[in-house]
């Protein structure tokens, strides 16, 4: 026995001593402790080589010496991968006496931690000897080949190893507990998940985790249902964690459910047991009794199941923001189609920006959600700007179109052919009550005057006696409101607001009599700001002597920025700042 541990001591130094050669940077200080009579590394993983590197393929002019270690590099084929197995087989079971089908599935799932082995054996001849001939002389740390068999990969695993063990029979709880799990049919590959889920778990004292799940089976759960929750939730084996899984079961119990119906739809790897209680919690409130919220959850399970209720809770949201109760709410639940929910939920919202696009009234908005919340969860429209170029339609129009045929807009979903809305012979009606007002104002029909005037009155024939009532109603003569309507007919193109506004500031700020628009009837076609601008600034030109104080309005109004400054503003030394600080001021204002 001594010769043997003096034998495993001098190999242990060697392959120490050979590994410092190969790495050269590491520190002479390699940190070992002592443990029995042979020398262990504190950190085990440090046992196994580094990785190779490889000579990449079509590269020239590569230093062949930089490679020499690929010489020694085997490719593992499945003969090779056996052997090995064979040999890791072998060891776990006959040397560390672990059970054999915990060896043998340790050694067939852990292909990672073989080709590091592997990569260690140098004797191209018996693969199975050589390494059980490693294995013999090279202590590993257990727990890796162990995790990496239970599905997680190195990253996972490697901050879960254990810092002052290497072999699994040291850890008897581990152990126990794993064959809990593997005795209760729960796939050994996925146990390393639990494990990362709920490390807690595999410290239980013996008993502990099987009368836990035995729990779960008296809720009246399949040991089938139990498996995929627990693998998919496994902090519902910690403590008070499995608290709302068991109110949801119960809720699901009250209501009628049966459990292979739940069994049937949950999917417990998209389970949100929180979320999920919160809105069975919710509809309960919603609903009148038990049996209704049964039906409604048979008859669309996505209530429940999209996003563990997430998706419904925020439809009832978006619903109470428009003012519905919660009984017309579920009202609502049950007229939902088979469509996924959230996908409702996306239509809504998508049909409500549709509306606020096209600028109708939000009171008309909230109308027609009221009106039609099914209608509107269940189309996927098509881009606003697409649908005003296909339908050919001004907004205000479609606003008005979809008030009075709000079906039409199922019309108007993706991957549907558009057509052009009716005509509604609004434009005909329009240009008939243009023609009868300027008739009446004394334009002969069908002349030169008659079509100029058509031309550049945009505005609704509805629309232009207002307007003319206006400028009278001012104080002018309704003679000379005609003569400046036949010389600048685009001044009714102005809404009867705008038209006071402007007539305000000529007479009250500016001081110029009303009969002033006889003379210039453009200056109503002028903006606000450049009316302010030009007679402000004239106006100080004035006071300064350098502008004939009786210069016509026209004049001031209607040349360009460049004209009136180069004319009128830069001949004075002050006059381009003066001009400046006037256009910062009422651009601001």
């Amino acid at each position: 026995m001594i010769h043997l541990q003096k034998l495993r001591t001098i190999s242990i130094l060697k392959w120490v001593s050979s590994n410092f050669v190969e790495n050269h940077v590491r520190s002479s200080k390699t940190p070992f402790e002592l443990t029995g009579s042979f020398y262990i590394a504190q950190n085990p993983r440090r046992l196994y080589g580094r990785k190779r590197i490889v000579k990449p393929q079509n590269v020239e002019n590569v230093d062949d010496t930089s490679l020499a270690c690929d010489n020694n590099v085997r490719k593992v084929t499945p003969a090779i991968r056996r052997e090995a197995e064979a040999a890791l087989l072998e060891y776990l079971h006959s040397t560390r006496s672990l059970q054999f089908t915990d060896a043998e599935h340790m050694s067939k799932n852990s292909p990672l931690f073989l080709e590091k082995i592997l990569e260690k054996i140098k004797d191209e001849g018996n693969i199975r000897q050589s390494t059980v001939r490693y294995l013999r002389y090279h202590p590993i740390n257990e727990f890796e080949p162990f995790f990496e068999s239970a599905g997680l990969k190195p990253c996972e695993y490697n901050p879960l190893l254990p810092r002052n063990l290497m072999y699994l029979s040291d850890d008897d709880l581990l152990l126990k507990n794993y064959h809990v799990f593997c005795n209760y049919g729960i796939e050994r590959n996925k146990i390393g998940k639990i494990y990362k889920g709920a490390m807690e778990v595999f410290r239980n004292d013996f008993g502990i985790l099987l009368s836990k799940l035995q729990a779960y089976e008296e809720l009246g759960l399949s040991q089938s249902f139990i498996r995929k929750v627990i693998v998919c939730s496994p902090h519902l084996l910690i403590g008070d964690a499995n608290v709302e899984f068991v109110k949801v079961i119960e809720m699901l119990k009250n209501m009628g459910i049966e459990f292979s119906w739940i069994e049937e739809h949950l999917e417990p790897d998209s389970c949100n047991w929180s979320m999920m209680f919160s809105f069975l919690s919710l509809f309960s409130q919603i609903g009148s009794s038990e049996k209704p919220l049964s039906r409604v959850i048979r008859q669309h399970p996505g209530l429940l199941l999209e996003g563990s209720g997430d998706r419904a809770l925020t439809l009832i949201g978006l619903l109470l923001k428009f003012g519905f109760a919660m009984n017309e709410i579920f009202s609502i639940f049950l007229q939902v189609p088979q469509i996924q929910v959230g996908k409702f939920v996306s239509n809504l919202r998508q049909c409500v920006q549709f509306l606020n696009e096209i600028e109708m009234e939000m009171e008309e908005i909230v109308n027609i959600v009221h009106s039609h919340p099914i209608l509107l969860g269940s189309c996927t429209l098509k881009k606003t700007d697409s649908l005003l170029v296909i339908l050919n339609v001004g907004k205000k129009r479609l606003c008005k179109y979809i008030q009075e045929n709000p079906q039409e807009i199922k019309k108007w979903v993706m991957g549907t052919r558009v057509g052009r809305l009716p005509r509604s012979g609004e434009k005909e009606r329009s240009q008939i009550l243009k023609t009868k007002f300027l008739l009446e104002l004394g334009f002969v029909e069908n002349s030169k005057q008659m079509e100029k005037a058509l031309k550049f009155i945009r505005a609704k024939g509805e629309e232009l006696q207002e307007r003319f009532d206006c400028i009278v109603e001012a104080g002018m003569d309704r003679k000379d409101v005609c003569e400046m309507i036949i010389v600048a007919p685009h001044i009714l193109n102005q809404t009867k607001d705008v038209i006071k506004m402007k007539i305000d500031f000529l007479v009250n700020e500016l001081g110029y009599p009303i009969s002033f628009l006889s003379s210039f009837p453009s200056y109503l076609t002028y903006t606000v700001q450049r009316i302010n601008l030009r007679f402000f600034m004239y106006n100080w030109l004035k006071d300064q002597g350098l502008v004939d104080p009786k210069l016509a309005g026209s004049t001031v109004m209607t040349c360009s920025d460049n004209t009136f400054l180069t004319r009128y503003v830069n001949p004075h030394p002050k006059g381009p700042q003066v001009w400046r600080d006037l256009r910062k001021q009422i651009c601001s204002e």
